[in-house]
């Protein structure tokens, strides 16, 4: 039983170990299935997607769900400790660590306390090892309780700056895009006299925006889950925003930015995939969860004529719009259902209202 407690312990203690240096140190996605982290995620995330849905009300849903990124990584953390104190215990009463607990022999719940009070080092020294072996398992343990700490508060800051850094550009959308943000929308307000100037170097900031949040949250999957300030924002919904923005550009607005829509819509799908595959979620197309039917469509184009944007006129166009959301949308259906993220719409509905013109206090008139 000892030897099996030996082993079990040096694989508990190396499967904390690595997963935290690939959790929080190596800077690049891991491919690998079988990870604590994602045991833990998929246990913990799962019970919230069934209870979300069943909370009465949006904003009590969307504050429950917000709750959820910054306590995981606190649960995350303390599963960590949990498993080195236990791995640490069992190497303990493996090894038949001497005890000053006089000539009794000490119990598993003994070693459990001592290897409790040495990897938080609160030195009590009530319990204390007096064989060679537990002396240096008990200096191991301690050395790893500080540097799972200090890997910990370091993590943290560059945690939150990527989430700030993210939040900047959703925020800057409102104004641009509505709230919810729309592709639609977003082309209105930067049609300004008769050019598309201001376009065009949104889209080339959104394209960046693309490659930083693909490089974060690919090291960082966590951040996927952390909700925006407002209810009806998301790094989801927007991303989906400029992709849509970009499909209506390629598909032939004239005089728009086509050479930028296109690189901005290469790297904003780059994002979206690379994100689906880290979060495990499968593609799939589901019509009815953002159907664009005929008339619909007609209503686009002529939402856009009304203001000077003209999209060209035949069946082609509709197609070729089909052609650029089958190359997005699946992957964007997915994370939705998984993250409980809504998708954006096309067209704003008629009693939106933009953020920055909402207050505690009421509304701009």
């Amino acid at each position: 039983m000892k030897i099996i407690g030996l082993i079990t312990g040096l694989l508990i203690i190396a499967t904390v170990l690595w997963d935290t240096f690939e959790t929080m140190i190596l800077p690049r996605r891991v491919n690998r299935r079988l990870r604590l982290t994602n045991f833990f995620y998929a246990a913990v995330w799962i019970p919230c997607t069934w209870i979300a849905p069943r909370i009465p009300t949006h904003r009590l849903r969307e504050t429950f769900l917000g709750f959820f990124g910054p306590l995981s990584l606190l649960g995350l953390l303390a599963t960590w400790a949990i498993g080195l104190i236990f791995g640490f215990t069992l190497l303990l009463w493996a090894t038949g660590s001497g005890l000053n607990v006089g000539h009794d022999e000490a119990s598993f719940g003994t070693y459990l306390y001592l290897s409790g009070v040495t990897f938080f080092t609160l030195g009590f020294g009530d319990i204390a090892p007096t064989s060679t072996i537990g002396r240096l398992l008990a200096v191991l343990e301690s050395a790893n309780g500080f540097g799972l700490l200090a890997v910990c508060i370091s993590y943290l800051p560059v945690l939150y700056q990527s989430f700030s850094r993210r939040e900047g550009s959703i925020s800057l959308l409102d104004a641009r895009g509505g709230s919810p943000s729309s592709a639609v929308e977003l082309l209105r307000r930067h049609r300004a006299e008769d050019s598309f100037d201001d376009l065009n170097r949104l889209l080339s900031e959104w394209e960046h925006w693309s490659a930083s949040l693909l490089e974060s949250h690919l090291s960082y999957p966590v951040l996927c889950y952390f909700r925006s300030q407002h209810d009806n924002q998301s790094w989801l919904r927007a991303l989906t925003t400029v992709l849509d923005t970009c499909a209506l550009v390629m598909v032939g607005v004239k005089d728009a930015p086509v050479w930028q829509a296109r690189m901005t819509f290469a790297m904003a799908r780059h994002a979206l995939v690379d994100i689906a595959q880290v979060l495990r979620t499968k593609p799939y197309l589901v019509r009815n969860k953002r159907e664009l039917s005929r008339e619909e469509f007609l209503r686009i184009t002529r939402t856009l004529e009304e203001n000077r944007i003209f999209l060209p006129n035949d069946e082609k166009t509709e197609e070729r719009l089909a052609e650029f959301r089958e190359m997005y949308e699946p992957y964007v259906f997915a994370l939705s259902d998984w993250l409980l993220m809504p998708v954006p719409p096309w067209i704003l509905p008629p009693d939106s209202i933009d953020n920055w013109k909402t207050s505690a206090w009421g509304r701009i008139q």
